[in-house]
């Protein structure tokens, strides 16, 4: 088969949407696809060459995030492009206008497609004090991923959501996580040392965009509340991000590593004793799994990959979410400074955490990637029908 796949975002940028697209694009090539990606131009490209299987397009800086861009439409251009290379069906895995593009010249050319909500702009336009603006984000997102004969969520939970909210043909696709990159085994004393940590102390770890959406000031006073109790923990963020430089400069005795990749991305969450993860506006949160994976206890909200994957008082804390964020607040500081405190609590999750995701295989993920674009092609093959995965 040959498939596209649109994004905004892509390696070496460093978000959970771009490693989830490069993820599935690689599983749908090793199952022998033909896969053709259509991205903005990078910073990093060759002004005079293109990679291989890639359409870049023309870009633009996204406000607030040095380092991001998203794609300027292009709805001839696709449609050109996609009459000469055309694709059985297409992925769009981003809601900006580049995504747009591709929906309509899709539509054009008669072409299936599927969308992967990935982020909760409506829950952003919170977070960024607009909240009169959260309808009008959820109605822009109806519309868009209605426009396609499918949307990829990673949650049931979400699936639920969705329907409710007006959304058509919301399909569940699995999340994975690659349990041979992430793993206990990458636990380095020497960078322990350099955080000024012994092998008895306390580390506690925030993975992420360091932005307002990801709720950073309540993984601030969780942190705070374990010193009071082992005053000798440090706080170590992993990340970059608009809000950086002021977390920064209010908290000078934080540990910031900047952005990590691969074997240095896994070393880093072995290392530590404890994922502090406070956000209310995931869709998934790719980086639960990946403290799981690393045998890390983790506290965060129970939704998302927490609601999959993590089980209160076996893996860390699932905090539930209520109509009283105070008391939900109170309880995830609590359970931060309650399990950071306990060694022997954390030395009795660390084999639990990476049993909760050992089954979680990307080979699956891609298994059911494929299956789904297949039936969309298809939709007369009873062999790959939707509703199974």
């Amino acid at each position: 088969m040959r498939y596209a796949i649109v994004t905004e975002t892509y390696p070496p940028e460093i978000n959970g949407v771009a490693l989830t697209v490069q993820g599935l694009e690689q599983g749908l090539r090793e199952r022998g696809n033909a896969v053709d990606v259509v991205r903005p131009r990078q910073a990093g490209d060759a002004a005079n060459a293109t990679p291989d299987h890639t359409l870049l397009v023309r870009g633009a800086g996204l406000p607030r995030y040095p380092g991001l861009r998203f794609g300027l439409p292009a709805t001839r251009l696709l449609q050109r492009h996609w009459e000469a290379n055309r694709p059985d069906a297409l992925y769009v895995a981003t809601e900006g206008p580049l995504g747009w593009s591709a929906l309509r010249a899709a539509r054009q050319l008669g072409i299936p497609a599927a969308t992967g909500f990935h982020t909760r702009f409506d829950t952003y336009m919170r977070d960024y004090g607009l909240p009169m603006l959260a309808p009008v984000a959820l109605r822009w997102m109806r519309h868009f991923h209605n426009s396609a004969q499918a949307t990829l969520v990673p949650t049931r939970e979400l699936q639920v959501l969705l329907e409710s909210e007006g959304f058509d043909n919301v399909v569940r696709l699995a999340r994975a996580v690659d349990t041979g990159q992430f793993d206990p085994g990458h636990r380095d004393p020497v960078l322990r040392a350099l955080w000024g940590v012994g092998e008895r102390g306390v580390a506690a770890i925030f993975v992420g965009r360091i932005a307002a959406e990801k709720n950073l000031a309540l993984a601030v006073d969780a942190f705070r509340a374990l010193q009071r109790q082992r005053p000798e923990a440090r706080f170590v963020w992993v990340g970059d991000g608009p809000a950086r430089e002021a977390l920064q400069r209010e908290n000078p005795d934080f540990i910031f590593c900047g952005l990590q990749r691969g074997e240095a991305l896994a070393r880093h969450f072995a290392s530590a004793d404890l994922f502090v993860f406070p956000s209310h506006s995931e869709t998934f949160g790719n980086v639960t799994l990946e403290a799981l994976a690393s045998g890390v206890p983790t506290v965060a909200f129970d939704y998302g990959a927490a609601r999959e994957c993590l089980r209160d008082g076996l893996h860390g804390a699932a905090i539930p979410r209520s109509d009283q964020p105070a008391n939900d607040d109170a309880a995830f500081i609590a359970a931060v400074a309650r399990i950071g405190s306990d060694e022997a609590a954390r030395r009795r999750m660390r084999p639990a955490c990476r049993e909760a995701v050992a089954a979680l295989r990307p080979t699956q993920v891609a298994s059911d990637f494929d299956h789904l674009l297949r039936s969309l092609a298809n939709p007369g093959d009873r062999h790959v029908p939707i509703a199974a995965l």
